[in-house]
């Protein structure tokens, strides 16, 4: 136990000491351009030569399916009297992005909606797909491909998920039209100071005030007369700037693992807790800490100690990563940690 502990508290300082120090990012990888937005697209399709894993009978959509399909082909059958222990029933989905051409190809997702058990094996027959205006998009079709994670029994994990690489052909475009006027960047996470942040660093790298913070997640731009001719240079020119984004103070705890990522910037104000055998008490700097006795771990910190200090210290007197996650969520109950928990 005390050294998975070291092992948590290696992982916490490292990320905070590197990860979290916050670097130069292009501003392409902080927002969307308003209107260049992927599209979800979903059909109905049937997966066979299924080796006995497909629907069974009673799965009574699978069978009217097959009757429905053979009949394109001048084929009569009974519904009753088929087996369709060969074939499954599933839902294609997909997403296509923003200026997807005709004869593209995309990546799709098949789902088993009926009592199938594994579709490892089968073939997806050409299954439209549609957008949300009910327009066909993509057509699918091909082998399909189950490969994920290997449960300790050595069978798949989801043996009724599967995907086709490439499986989806777009047979009808997505094109947004490119504004020579304004354009709209929207912020992928709002906040005020990026917005500011970000319109400043556009203004300042075309020496014209073209860029204005409409809102924390809205940037509007008018474009230069020398780039009216030419916007796909002007967004090009805009994505490569980088900036220096805002750090937010965030926990992230994940209680099955144990694992938290918190960053450096991390402040605590005074408090006193007591968990267990150990007790935490941050004063302010100059007041005298209660002192450590053999049947209690004492922790004495500073206020306004950052991150840092808390894991070194909770290291020090054998904190496991239980106790972590307990001391913390209650120093931010208390108000005493000016940071966002995220509870996994």
């Amino acid at each position: 136990m005390e050294m998975d502990m070291k092992r948590l508290i290696f992982l916490v300082v490292l990320v905070a000491t590197m990860v979290f120090s916050v670097p130069s990012v292009k501003i392409g990888d902080l927002v969307d351009i308003q209107g260049m937005r992927p599209n979800h697209l979903v059909g109905y399709g049937l997966i066979v030569g299924l080796d006995g894993t497909g629907d069974s009978k009673g799965t009574f959509f699978t069978a009217q399916s097959i009757v429905n399909l053979l009949a394109h082909f001048g084929i009569a059958v009974e519904k009753d009297k088929m087996k369709v222990k060969n074939i499954a029933a599933v839902l294609v989905t997909c997403e296509i992005p923003a200026f997807t051409r005709v004869g593209m190809k995309v990546d799709v997702t098949v789902s088993s909606i009926g009592d199938s058990k594994n579709l490892q094996g089968g073939i997806l027959l050409q299954t439209p797909l549609l957008g949300a205006d009910g327009l066909v998009y993509v057509t699918a079709q091909g082998p399909i491909s189950t490969g994920g994670p290997i449960t300790a029994g050595g069978r798949m994990a989801h043996p009724t998920v599967a995907r086709i690489d490439n499986g989806g052909l777009v047979e009808r475009e997505v094109i947004s039209e490119l504004s020579n006027q304004v354009i709209s960047l929207c912020l992928k996470e709002p906040s005020f100071s990026l917005a500011s942040n970000i319109a400043q660093s556009i203004n300042t790298y075309f020496e014209k005030d073209i860029a204005k913070p409409i809102d924390p997640s809205l940037i509007e731009i008018k474009i230069p007369n020398g780039f009216k001719d030419n916007p796909v240079s002007f967004f090009s020119s805009i994505q490569s700037i980088y900036i220096s984004p805002e750090q937010k103070a965030k926990v992230v705890i994940n209680e099955r693992t144990g694992t938290i990522v918190m960053g450096e910037n991390i402040k605590i104000s005074a408090c006193a807790i007591s968990h267990g055998n150990l007790s935490i008490s941050v004063a302010e700097e100059g007041v005298a800490g209660k002192k450590q006795t053999k049947q209690e771990r004492v922790l004495l910190l500073k206020e306004g100690a950052s991150v840092k200090d808390v894991v070194a210290s909770l290291n020090a007197v054998g904190a496991r990563p239980a106790d972590v996650i307990a001391i913390l969520s209650a120093m931010k109950a208390s108000g005493a940690l000016y940071a966002e928990i995220v509870i996994m």
